[in-house]
């Protein structure tokens, strides 16, 4: 069920944050994305804090990242990282590139 939840959200060409609202991470890769202008519909927060299967969610992540902690961040259904990497990229100049590509920006 985890993996269908995940795999439902990260289809097509858009930006999809898995967090959970405390975490200091994840509010660091939520106003860096904010920053941009996302066509309706390209950018979706999920709160997996207080689901029933927020274990299984952060398995699955993990067998596909490589990493069970959030946030998450898939652009086009590649996942680019947590909140530091998603600053970094930000930073560069890369992470306009990489919204840009998938279309999601207005």
């Amino acid at each position: 069920m985890a993996q269908e939840f995940v795999q439902s959200h990260i289809k097509g060409n858009k930006v999809v944050l898995f967090m959970k609202p405390p975490c200091p991470y994840c509010v660091m890769a939520k106003e860096v994305l904010l920053k941009y202008n996302f066509k309706p519909g390209h950018f979706e927060m999920i709160d997996i804090s207080g689901r029933n299967d927020m274990g299984s969610i952060q398995d699955y992540l993990q067998q596909i990242t490589g990493a069970r902690t959030v946030p998450r961040v898939f652009i086009g259904e590649k996942c680019v990282g947590g909140g530091t990497d998603v600053e970094e990229l930000d930073n560069t100049g890369e992470l306009q590139g990489l919204l840009e590509a998938v279309g999601a920006l207005q």
